[in-house]
C-alpha cells in the first residue's frame, strides 16, 4: 500500500487583500530588507526574544538560541534563560546561572502589540567595575574614618559628596545635615553660624572670602590658617580633584601653633638676654658659619662677618696682631679633636685689654666669649709673664 500524502494550502480570502498586488521591484526590496534585518538580528551579540502575554517565548535570535543550547536541549517552547521583571524603568538587571558561573545582563523591554520584545546586553564587565568601585569606596571610607583630619569633597556642582567623622567632630555640624549633601556655600554658612570660621567684618566680605577660597582650591593647592573666635586654630587645605571636584581638609593645629609661639617667645627672650650681657658672644657652626652673635659683639667688631674666616679678617683690620691673637685664630681654625689653648687675651679696637674664651658646645659648635677689661690700657700695662697670663686665662675661663 503506497504512502498517503496530505497537501495543505493556506489562502487569504479577506476581500480587502484579494485586490492587493505587489510589483516585482517592491517585492525584491522587501525581501532584501527582510534578509538584512534577519542577518543583523542573528549576528548581534545581544540576546533578543519575544514573549506573549503568558510569558511564552514565540521567537528568539541566533544569539539567544546559541546560549540556550549551552544550558539545555532545544525544544518547543524555547526555554526561558532570563526572567526580567516587567517594569517601566529604563532597564533592569538579570542573571543567568550556568556551569557554576553567574552571567549578568542589562535587560530592556519594548511592547509589540500583545507581546513584549526583550533585549539583554552582557553586563559582566559593568558589574565587575561596580564591585571594584564599591570595594574601593569602602576602603577609602574606612581609611578616612580613621583620620584625625576632617575631609569634605565637593563635586563639580559643589555639592558635598564625601565626608568623614573627623569633620563632624571638628566643625560640630550634625551628620544629618551633611548627609543631605549641602552646597559648598551652605556648608560654609553653617560653619559661620557655629563660629568655626574667622570672624568676618560683614556678610559681603564673608561671601567674597567664600568665592576666593573656592577659586583658589579649584585652581591649585591652597592653604589657609583660620584663627577661630574660640581660640582654636585650624589649617584649611583646598585642592582640586578630577572632574572639577574640590576637596577641603580641616586640621586642628592649635597645639602646634601654641608650641610655635612659645618657642618663638623663648628665642626672643634668649636673644634679649644675650643682647643684655656686657661680654661679647659669638657662635660658629661646625663648618665655620657664624650662627649667633649678641649686641656687645656687634658693637665691638661689627656685624658684617658670615664665617669664622670673615670674622678673623675683620678683627685684623681693627687690632694689632700678637701672641694672644695668633693663639685665638689657631684655636678657632683647628679641628675639634686637637688640644689647643682655649683662652687668652688680646688688645681690643680701642686699646683695651680683652680676654677671650673658646668653648665647645653641642652640635659641634664653638662659642667665643670676649670679656673686656676697660681698667687696663696697653700703654700702661706691662707684658705679663707666663704665670700672670695663666692667671688671666684662668679668670676668663672661670667665667
Amino acid at each position: 500500500m503506497g504512502e498517503q500524502l496530505t497537501r495543505l494550502t493556506l489562502s487569504d480570502i479577506r476581500p480587502e487583500q484579494s485586490s492587493v498586488s505587489v510589483d516585482a521591484l517592491s517585492q525584491q526590496a522587501m525581501k532584501e530588507e527582510l534578509d538584512l534585518l534577519r542577518h543583523a538580528l542573528d549576528n548581534t551579540p545581544t540576546l533578543i526574544w519575544r514573549q506573549d502575554a503568558q510569558d511564552r517565548i514565540t521567537w528568539a535570535n541566533a544569539a539567544y538560541l546559541k546560549r540556550a543550547e549551552e544550558v539545555a536541549s532545544l525544544g518547543w517552547p524555547l526555554p526561558r534563560l532570563l526572567d526580567p521583571p516587567r517594569t517601566d524603568a529604563e532597564f533592569c538587571r538579570a542573571t543567568l546561572e550556568t556551569d557554576g558561573k553567574t552571567y549578568w545582563f542589562d535587560c530592556y523591554s519594548h511592547a509589540y502589540g500583545d507581546e513584549t520584545i526583550f533585549f539583554a546586553l552582557p553586563a559582566d564587565a559593568a558589574v565587575r567595575a561596580e564591585v571594584i568601585l564599591r570595594e574601593f569606596v569602602q576602603t577609602l571610607t574606612k581609611t578616612f574614618a580613621a583620620l584625625h583630619i576632617g575631609l569634605a569633597i565637593f563635586d563639580r556642582q559643589r555639592n558635598l559628596q564625601l565626608f568623614n567623622p573627623a569633620l563632624i567632630e571638628l566643625t560640630g555640624l550634625p551628620a544629618e545635615m551633611l548627609a543631605t549633601r549641602p552646597k559648598l556655600v551652605d556648608f560654609l554658612d553653617q560653619l559661620r553660624e557655629r563660629r568655626v570660621v574667622p570672624e568676618p567684618r560683614d556678610y559681603r566680605s564673608w561671601r567674597k572670602t567664600i568665592g576666593n577660597l573656592e577659586a583658589a582650591a579649584a585652581s591649585g593647592h591652597h592653604v589657609e590658617e583660620w584663627s577661630l573666635p574660640g581660640g582654636q586654630t585650624y589649617r584649611v587645605t583646598g585642592c582640586p580633584h578630577p572632574d572639577g571636584a574640590v576637596a577641603f581638609l580641616f586640621e586642628d593645629i592649635t597645639s602646634e601653633t601654641s608650641m610655635t609661639r612659645e618657642f618663638r617667645a623663648e628665642l626672643l627672650m634668649g636673644k634679649t638676654v644675650l643682647d643684655g650681657l656686657d661680654d661679647a658672644l659669638v657662635v660658629f657652626g661646625p663648618g665655620g658659619k657664624l650662627v649667633l652673635s649678641n649686641r656687645a659683639y656687634r658693637d665691638l667688631w661689627g656685624g658684617d662677618a658670615r664665617t669664622v674666616l670673615d670674622a678673623i679678617e675683620g678683627w685684623k683690620t681693627r687690632i694689632k696682631a700678637g701672641p694672644g691673637f695668633d693663639a685665638l685664630c689657631e684655636r678657632l681654625l683647628m679641628s675639634e679633636d686637637e688640644d689647643k689653648r682655649s683662652n687668652g687675651a688680646i688688645s681690643g679696637p680701642e686699646g683695651q685689654l680683652i680676654g677671650w674664651t673658646v668653648s665647645q658646645i653641642s652640635g659641634g659648635q664653638r662659642m667665643l666669649c670676649f670679656r673686656m677689661n676697660r681698667a687696663v690700657k696697653p700703654e700702661t700695662a706691662t707684658i705679663p709673664s707666663k704665670p700672670a697670663e695663666n692667671s688671666l686665662s684662668a679668670a676668663v675661663g672661670a667665667y
